[in-house]
């Protein structure tokens, strides 16, 4: 009768052939740094990715700039919040530094500009459609009102109505920017993989 081998052993024979690639290892480390450097920059606690990059030893350093890269392309996106802009603003100049393609630079600058303008018009948007709205909530307050005896105050997003027009016009304005920032992370890999 044969020999009932242990999921162990198994497991040993099987990754017997595997041997550890010491570049391999290397690359997926640097990648690895790339994107904890990254992050730090954004985060402010170090000034510079330039000095990071030639700090790093050369088989490394494309593995390095690549998880730099990575999570600074993530970062270009539209602002949700207030916040968001400086946040854009950091990816950029890091983005700046990983690149190194003279091109970038005031591809990103236009880039902010139309963030800038996206945000003007989504405060803008916010506006004129509480503003458009506003009789039709002031009717349903008073209707609310004169039902339960008492003053009644809603915000416009207690009205499902209003919810669904406000999401329906803010997604077709996001849609038109989305195009802006799609194309912008197709350029910067574009310029990005010339420096490789």
């Amino acid at each position: 009768m044969g020999r009932i081998k242990s999921a162990l052993e198994i497991a040993l024979e099987k990754t017997e052939t595997v041997k550890s690639d010491k570049s391999t290892i290397g690359q997926f480390d640097a990648k690895q740094r790339g994107k904890k450097l990254a992050n730090a920059f954004l985060a402010g606690e170090i000034s510079s990715l330039e000095s990071e990059i030639h700090k790093a030893d050369r088989e490394n350093r494309a593995s390095l700039r690549q998880g730099m890269f990575d999570v600074l392309i993530a970062q270009v996106t539209l602002p949700a919040a207030e916040g968001d802009q400086k946040r854009i603003e950091a990816a950029g100049k890091g983005l700046e530094a990983v690149i190194a393609d003279g091109r970038f630079a005031p591809l990103f600058s236009q880039f902010l500009q139309i963030i800038s303008r996206y945000t003007g018009e989504i405060r803008r948007f916010d506006e004129s459609i509480r503003v458009q709205y506003e009789p039709r909530l002031r009717q349903k307050e008073e209707e609310l009102s004169r039902r339960l005896g008492t003053q009644v105050t809603l915000d416009p997003f207690q009205d499902p109505e209003f919810t669904t027009a406000y999401n329906k016009n803010l997604s077709a304005l996001r849609d038109n920017y989305q195009t802006v920032v799609d194309q912008l992370r197709e350029q910067a890999g574009l310029l990005y993989r010339q420096e490789i």
